[in-house]
């Protein structure tokens, strides 16, 4: 059984506000063995939503709606149920008293605009709002079941859990769940990962396997349904097991978890202490690590170091190490490391030089050359990658393969 959620808004489809309402509802039908198979998303358009809620009452068993309830003349949604069912709209007294009596509540009178919030296709049923002026609809369209509720976040939380929920289940359209598992990993691009896992997340493989990129973060997305809890993370299992085999290395965290959180846990494990010299990333990677609640325990500080001349008297780099390699290269980057460790006296020193553009700096090096560079007593070494993006994204990409660099060397895997 799928369900199709469709988010109604201008400010929406122009990008003036997110929509988060679809991604909160597919994580609580989740929870109720209700896979999602749509994520619509319409402007203010009352033929645009007749078209999209018939559209959705062909493929979908239930479909529930957010936005377009208010009082203003943008707010077309029960027009458009009503004009999707081809039936009048009807006034409701018990949900405009309700409405009235939440003005009176607030010392307010209500606008006679309002009234219009207190009309409903005459085949549907309100849904009381206990949390806001604009009630919900209760509805079939064809074989679908439809809900439409409030897009402000707080009254449609509570609309689903309270109201929408229990009619649902009702239904018997609830059963099972479904449990999502995310595996991170870092160091190889999509299709390579794809490579070592293809007969798993071949279509049609169960459980489903899907992969997403993101800022070089390569996930692994496993969907796990069971009559139980049990029965899904059951499916998980294996697969998951099978994945980190494959990767390796590869595979730092779950769910939430970034690079920085890897490192942080490592460090802390091994009591090792830390500082980091910046060019490129200018205090990223400091600024991740100390996200992490407790870093001071183990990050003692760092130095953003982008002009030449603060290489020099701040990380000792020597001068003709940058005149005869220049400030993007392995061997200034191994330098600003080793020169971080010694003057913080830190276990591990870790540093990030490049070229994030737009522009080159004339030394023939392309756009997205970086290196890092990492020292720990008795070694150092360095990594280097060509990224394509924009300035933001190789900053932020060369701050992750710093932090890899020290995941790895922290266990026991010192290569790039």
């Amino acid at each position: 059984m799928k369900c199709e959620i469709i988010s109604v808004g201008s400010e929406l489809t122009s990008g003036q506000s997110l929509d988060t309402n679809s991604q909160w509802l597919s994580l609580r039908l989740a929870e109720v063995g209700i896979g999602v198979g749509w994520h619509t998303t319409i402007a203010d358009d009352l033929e645009a939503n007749i078209d999209a809620f018939r559209i959705a009452s062909r493929r979908a068993k239930l479909v529930l709606i957010t936005g377009g309830l208010g009082p203003t003349q943008d707010d077309l949604t029960r027009e458009a149920l009503a004009r999707a069912a081809g039936v009048e709209l009807v006034f409701d007294p018990e949900s405009l008293a309700h409405i009235e009596e939440l003005f009176t509540r607030r010392g307010r009178t209500m606008p006679n605009r309002n009234r219009v919030q207190a009309y409903f296709p005459a085949t549907a049923e309100p849904i009381r709002n206990d949390h806001g002026t604009a009630p919900g609809v209760w509805m079939s369209l064809g074989d679908a079941h439809f809900a439409a509720m409030p897009g402000v976040p707080s009254e449609m939380f509570a609309m689903f859990r309270e109201q929408v929920l229990p009619r649902v289940r009702s239904l018997g359209l609830t059963g099972g769940v479904l449990i999502q598992r995310k595996i991170n990993t870092f160091g190889a691009g999509e299709s390579s990962v794809e490579e070592k896992l293809f007969d798993i997340t071949r279509r049609g493989h169960v459980p489903e396997v899907g992969i997403t990129a993101s800022d070089a973060v390569i996930s692994l997305r496993i969907l796990g349904r069971g009559a139980t809890e049990g029965e899904a993370l059951a499916q998980i299992e294996p697969v998951e097991k099978t994945i980190r085999e494959r990767l390796g290395d590869l595979v730092f965290g779950v769910e939430r978890d970034d690079l920085h959180h890897a490192v942080a846990a490592l460090l802390g494990g091994k009591r090792l202490t830390l500082s980091v010299a910046e060019s490129l990333t200018a205090g990223l990677v400091c600024d991740r690590l100390a996200s992490v609640p407790g870093a001071s325990a183990w990050l003692r500080g760092g130095i953003t170091a982008y002009a030449d001349r603060v290489k020099v008297e701040q990380l000792g780099v020597p001068q003709a190490l940058l005149d005869q390699h220049g400030a993007v290269s392995a061997e200034v980057a191994e330098a600003m490391a080793v020169g971080i460790r010694t003057r913080f006296g830190t276990d591990l020193g870790l540093s990030t030089t490049g070229l994030a553009g737009p522009d080159s700096d004339g030394s023939g090096k392309p756009v997205g050359l970086v290196y890092v560079g990492l020292a720990w007593e008795g070694g150092s070494e360095t990594a280097t990658v060509s990224w394509m993006g924009t300035r933001q994204e190789i900053r932020s990409r060369t701050a992750r393969l710093a932090l890899n660099k020290l995941r790895l060397h922290l266990i026991g895997e010192r290569g790039a």
